[in-house]
């Protein structure tokens, strides 16, 4: 097993986003974790979220739109 575990701080400090921001991802079930002891997150599923995340608006996470291109 060559996985990494991220806590949710070192996620947050990854996405340069606060670790509310982190939780309110998991809870809305964009960004999967596991409890061991703590919330874990896998850097594949990190990698996974990123991927998914591109070309996509973040900013309310209960509407998740495609970034408008302003051509």
């Amino acid at each position: 097993m060559d996985t990494d575990l991220f806590t949710v701080s070192e996620v947050a400090r990854k996405l340069k986003v606060n670790t509310d921001y982190v939780y309110s991802l998991i809870k809305n079930g964009n960004l999967l974790a596991l409890k061991l002891g703590s919330l874990k997150i896998r850097s594949t599923e990190l990698e996974r979220f990123l991927k998914y995340a591109e070309g996509k608006d973040f900013t309310d996470l209960n509407n998740i739109k495609e970034l408008q291109s302003d051509k």
